[in-house]
């Protein structure tokens, strides 16, 4: 034991000596994290353009509006033409563009992403567009609606995956920031993925889907220098949540352990921010949630 103890002490004073040999540790084939050279090369979101599914409202808009505030260009792809050229035009021409856009469309998603090229290098991808219908698998009226089972699949599974494979495919054609890196995937998921509630069937299908493809397109992109994530968020304020009666939005805040409220658009798009600057994060699923685990209703 003493030994060990002199040995790791040892190492430790080798750190911390202004006299080590730098040189000779640069030397070695593989990277040693040390004081002297650890560097970091965050992405600049400065001078980059990203799209925003469903950037006309809620987590999409919030996240929008963090980017252009930190000096990037940003292409709201939305269904809401009124609210999303309203916001383009109040983010300013040059920051800002909206395209309408069904994600689960080719040309659709083909479209924003040449627009987005069009404006400089398109580093980033945040998928928010999503549905959430509310339907029991049987319920008073009969059968849960296959027609609404598949749309909810559509939109926000085969829409996120849609928009993944299309901005991808031009990222690819980036040249690499110092990291490597061509660009950065950010997709929604939802609490429901893990804790869906009665009449959650084809909603928690659809985000459990962007859950489990995750890490596999992460695998796919790795060669290409392009990470793929998900936020998972839990409650939050949102417009369908603020079309809720008060008291429904006051008890549901009251269930999150802590912070005991609802989360907001700048809670997810602080945390979008942090995901594309922080390069080992990849192939991974963030709860953003303050703890909360949903009941069953």
């Amino acid at each position: 034991m003493k030994d060990g103890r002199a040995f790791s002490c040892a190492i430790i004073r080798s750190w911390i000596d202004v006299d080590v040999n730098v040189k000779s540790l640069d030397r070695l084939s593989f990277p040693i994290f040390h004081p002297f050279n650890f560097k970091e090369h965050p992405m600049d979101i400065a001078g980059k353009v990203f799209i925003v599914t469903g950037g006309a409202s809620g987590l999409g808009e919030g996240t929008a509006r963090m980017l252009v505030a930190n000096g990037g260009k940003v292409v709201i792809a939305d269904m809401q033409a009124e609210k999303g050229e309203a916001i383009a035009k109040e983010l300013g021409e040059g920051n800002a563009a909206f395209v309408k856009c069904d994600v689960s469309q080719e040309a659709d998603g083909q479209a924003v992403v040449a627009r987005a090229v069009s404006m400089g290098k398109l580093m980033g991808l945040v998928n928010c567009a999503g549905i959430a219908p509310a339907e029991k698998t049987v319920g008073k009226n009969g059968a849960h609606s296959l027609a609404v089972f598949s749309k909810t699949i559509t939109v926000n599974l085969v829409g996120s995956f849609n928009m993944i494979r299309l901005a991808s495919e031009a990222m690819s054609k980036n040249e690499p920031e110092a990291t490597g890196e061509r660009g950065v995937l950010i997709s929604t998921a939802s609490v429901a993925a893990y804790d869906g509630q009665m009449g959650q069937a084809a909603y928690s299908a659809s985000k459990g889907g962007v859950v489990g493809m995750t890490l596999p397109i992460a695998r796919d992109l790795a060669r290409n220098g392009i990470r793929n994530m998900t936020i998972a968020p839990g409650i939050f304020g949102t417009p369908m949540m603020f079309g809720m009666p008060q008291e429904v939005q006051d008890s549901l805040a009251a269930s999150v352990p802590f912070p005991s409220r609802l989360g907001t658009p700048q809670d997810y798009a602080k945390l979008a921010r942090h995901i594309f600057e922080n390069d080992m994060l990849n192939g991974e699923v963030i709860r953003l949630d303050g703890a909360i685990r949903l009941a069953p209703r």
